[in-house]
């Protein structure tokens, strides 16, 4: 094992990496793209297999070096404490977890706008037609045209990161070490874990709800964020719970 890193973390750093080398060497940086990020279900480009592997993939090298830091930060400590298998489990439930939440979230905001359409008189196909091509009809009016440019970047929203599996990561490390001291780059105060993981998920509510982006970039897919770090934080209170018990997963 590299010296500062353990087993699973070391190979989920390699395979992140080398996941962005071919997204940069493979098809000028857009087939691979859109081979393994994950697309919104309705989208002709989305593929069953991208729930998993668009938490293997990042949308540029900053992205990329903000999350293996967090990923060696946390996901270090997190495993020398609970195993590699544990630390795994969670690690992937996180990621999934993310999905749910923000695809969800798309749902709420695209299935009743998509239906007023459909009740406005537009078909199923000029919508998806409009949607992709990103070019109205001639017989469609303002009202329609709101409603289809509100739902167009729902329809061509694109996901990748590892950041839903690194913020139920940080959610079982906080949980573990709540009194543990950490800070912001931007904002360099030390504050307890206990405080500093439910402060940063809040804002990502915030943000979800608002558009009104914090520390992140304005694309960020917030709702994943509180999607992976709920579901790690629901995993190891389970397993805090029953701790004694014979459900205890290990």
């Amino acid at each position: 094992m590299m010296r500062g890193l353990t087993e699973s973390v070391k190979h989920l750093l390699i395979i992140n990496v080398l996941m962005f080398i071919g997204t940069m060497a493979i098809g000028n940086g857009e087939l691979f793209y859109k081979w393994f990020a994950l697309y919104f279900p309705k989208n002709e480009l989305f593929q069953p297999w991208q729930i998993v592997t668009h938490m293997f993939m990042h949308g540029g090298f900053t992205h990329l070096l903000f999350n293996m830091f967090a990923l060696w930060m946390f996901g270090t400590a997190v495993e020398q404490q609970l195993g590699n298998k544990n630390f795994l489990f969670i690690y992937i439930s996180a990621g999934l977890g993310a999905v749910l939440f923000q695809l969800g979230y798309y749902y709420i905001n695209y299935l009743p706008l998509y239906a007023e359409l459909i009740g406005s008189g537009l078909t199923s196909s000029e919508i998806i037609q409009m949607l992709t091509s990103n070019e109205a009809i001639n017989s469609i009016d303002e009202n329609q045209f709101t409603k289809l440019k509100n739902i167009f970047p729902i329809y061509n929203a694109s996901m990748v990161g590892a950041s839903g599996c690194i913020m139920g990561i940080l959610a079982a490390f906080g949980m573990m070490n709540p009194e543990a001291k950490l800070m912001l780059i931007f904002l360099p105060i030390p504050i307890k874990a206990k405080y500093f993981i439910p402060g940063i998920i809040v804002l990502d509510v915030i943000s979800a709800l608002t558009g009104q982006s914090f520390f992140s970039p304005s694309n960020t897919a917030y709702m994943a964020h509180v999607g992976g770090a709920l579901t790690g934080f629901l995993i190891m209170w389970y397993w805090k719970k029953t701790q004694f018990n014979k459900n205890r997963w290990d």
